[in-house]
C-alpha cells in the first residue's frame, strides 16, 4: 500500500475524535472520505500533512513511518489562497521558489499551463480569473510540489454549482495525467462517486470508517451518474449510520 493508517488517535480538549481509526490507500488510488460536518475529516488531512499530531498510532507512506511534515503530502485547501500581488504563473511556482528550483518550476509550469486550461494567463493577475480557473491554477500549484500523494480538502466547495460540475469534469478527465494518490475530502456524494476508485465514509463519535464502497465504472460521465441512484443511497445512509454493508 502506498500510505497506510493504523489506529490513530486524536482529541480536541477532552473528548476524542479518533480512536483506533485505521485505513489505507494503494499507489495511484483516488480515494474520498465522506462524513458528517465535524467528524474529522479535515483533521485527517492534517495529520497526514504533518500540520496536528496524532496522540498514539501509525501512518506510513511506502511502509516508512512518518511523523510532522514531510515532502510525500501536497496539500489543497478549499479557498485557493493564490497571492493577489504575484502572477499566476509567479503563484503556481511557489513550490520551486521556496526550495532554490524556480527555473525548473517555471518550464514545467508553462509546459502545463495548456493541460490545466491555463494558457494565456501566466501572466495575469489572480483577480482576473474565474473562481474555477483560480482553482485550477491552485492545483496546479499543489501538483507541481514534489510529493506523490495529494491531499484535498474541498477544493471545489466554495465555487457555486455550475463551476463545481466543470471543476469535477475535468478533474476526472485529468486523473490519469496527474498519476497521484489522491485522499479526496467533500460533503458531495455525487462529487465522490463520479471521481473515487473507492470512497470512505467516517462517522460516530469517536469516528470510525463507517463503510467502503468500491466505483469501478471506467467510463464515467453525467448521464452515468444520475443513474448511481441506489449507491447515493447507500452512502447517504452509510453517512447517517444506517449502512452497515459495503459495496
Amino acid at each position: 500500500m502506498k500510505l497506510t493508517v493504523d489506529d490513530i488517535a486524536f482529541r480536541y480538549d477532552d473528548e476524542p475524535l479518533f480512536q483506533g481509526l485505521s485505513f489505507a490507500v494503494a499507489d495511484g488510488e483516488f480515494v474520498s472520505i465522506l462524513g458528517p460536518s465535524g467528524c474529522g475529516k479535515s483533521t485527517v488531512l492534517n495529520l497526514l500533512a504533518g500540520i496536528l499530531p496524532p496522540e498514539c498510532g501509525e501512518m506510513r507512506v511506502d511502509g516508512q513511518p512518518i511523523r510532522g511534515m514531510n515532502s510525500h503530502f501536497a496539500y489543497m485547501p478549499q479557498n485557493d489562497l493564490l497571492f493577489p500581488w504575484q502572477t499566476i504563473l509567479q503563484n503556481v511556482c511557489l513550490h520551486g521558489r521556496l526550495h532554490g528550483r524556480e527555473k525548473a518550476a517555471r518550464e514545467r509550469a508553462l509546459e502545463l499551463f495548456p493541460l490545466f486550461g491555463l494558457a494565456g494567463y501566466e501572466n495575469a493577475w489572480p483577480g482576473d480569473l474565474s473562481g474555477g480557473m483560480r482553482q485550477r491554477a491552485a492545483f496546479l500549484r499543489t501538483a507541481l510540489c514534489d510529493a506523490d500523494i495529494l491531499l484535498l480538502d474541498e477544493p471545489f466547495g466554495a465555487l457555486d454549482v455550475i463551476s463545481r460540475g466543470d471543476m469535477q469534469d475535468w478533474l476526472a478527465s485529468m486523473k490519469r495525467h496527474l498519476g497521484r494518490t489522491c485522499l479526496l475530502v467533500t460533503h458531495d456524494i455525487d462529487e465522490a462517486i463520479f471521481l473515487s476508485d473507492r470512497i470512505l465514509v467516517l462517522g460516530g463519535k469517536p469516528a470510525v470508517i463507517r463503510g467502503e464502497y468500491r466505483v469501478t465504472e471506467a467510463n464515467r460521465t453525467r448521464d452515468w451518474l444520475y443513474g448511481q441512484a441506489e449507491l447515493r443511497h447507500r452512502l447517504h445512509d452509510s453517512i447517517r449510520g444506517l449502512e452497515a454493508t459495503p459495496c
